[in-house]
């Protein structure tokens, strides 16, 4: 009864999640064309759990390259509005659109010669006709079976803030070097600022198997491993090449039956590859840029000297030195 109960909330959140992503539109659009175009911050407003939501998007805008911080209607009534600009952009954040705080504060702002930016559930509220941009972020129904606390509309509201930051991670063109900076004390920015010598896995853990060998026992080397891929490495230890569970994939696609063939057929030769002095931010964009998880680490002349998974870059448990 209890599980139940629990994947019930879940599955009317889920819907109202569904249900809102229909329903993007050109204001969308507008939103992050009026944040891109300012040369302010990102002033975000909202009372109880609205205003608990708004304080995340905040942080999340802040940490992605978007300057923003977090206004309280209350307080800005009482001396805060000194902190707001007319080159900066209003996110006013209410679920019904009658949050008499925030309402009262919008005219004020508008005079001050913000865009005034609504995420509502109410498209027809007070605070929907006080703004220039309208984002609907209304649900069908409340996953509270009083209908009374938020929760469904809550979580629409956050992932509309996240939708938010991530377009313009990529109308901005951030990267991860960018995030970098702003994660400086981060478990990120700890492993973001090292060299992948730190952490590239050395030894008997890295996968390899030498030219010529049989896809049958290729196919034993990767699930030794558990990388998603070996490398193919010359008698001298230079690297000639790598096989992964896509190459795999894409060889039955197209050919049928693999335990016929040799390692050389189906391996990627001359794979990309990064040196142990790569810094890891540098080695992470690498990996996003190609859509790899797996990168060999060669020395200056192609020689062996580890491999780096991208779990390992991200923090796949505590963090590691040497694979240890």
């Amino acid at each position: 009864m209890v599980a139940q109960q629990a994947a019930d909330v879940i599955k009317i959140e889920a819907e109202g999640l569904l249900r809102l992503a229909e329903r993007i539109d050109e204001s969308f659009a507008r939103m992050v064309a009026a944040i891109c175009s300012a040369s302010g911050r990102v002033i975000v407003a909202g009372i109880g759990k609205s205003g608990l939501v708004g304080r995340k998007i905040v942080a999340t805008l802040n940490s992605t390259g978007t300057r923003s911080l977090f206004l309280h209607p209350v307080e800005a009534m009482h001396g805060d509005l000194g902190i707001v600009s007319r080159d900066d952009v209003f996110l006013a954040l209410s679920n019904s659109g009658e949050t008499e705080e925030l309402n009262m504060l919008v005219p004020i702002i508008r005079d001050i010669g913000c865009t005034v930016i609504a995420l509502t559930g109410k498209t027809g509220s007070t605070l929907a006709k006080a703004s220039d941009i309208v984002i609907d972020v209304g649900v069908a129904r409340e996953a509270c079976p009083l209908g009374l606390a938020p929760t469904a509309s809550t979580t629409a509201l956050l992932a509309m803030g996240d939708a938010l930051a991530v377009v313009l991670i990529n109308r901005k063109n951030f990267k991860t070097s960018d995030f970098r900076k702003f994660h400086p004390g981060g478990s990120l920015g700890q492993r973001l600022s090292r060299c992948v010598g730190d952490f590239m896995l050395t030894g008997a853990v890295v996968p390899q198997v030498a030219p010529g060998t049989p896809m049958a026992e290729v196919l034993r080397e990767i699930d030794r491993c558990r990388l998603g891929a070996t490398l193919v490495v010359q008698p001298d230890g230079f690297l000639a090449g790598i096989v992964t569970d896509g190459d795999i994939r894409r060889w039955l696609l197209h050919h049928g039956d693999i335990f016929g063939e040799v390692v050389d057929a189906v391996m990627t030769p001359h794979p990309r590859s990064v040196s142990p002095e790569t810094p890891a931010f540098d080695a992470l964009n690498l990996m996003e840029h190609c859509q790899i998880t797996v990168l060999p680490i060669t020395n200056p002349i192609g020689k062996l000297r580890g491999v780096l998974h991208l779990h390992d870059i991200l923090g796949k448990g505590e963090f590691k030195f040497n694979g240890r």
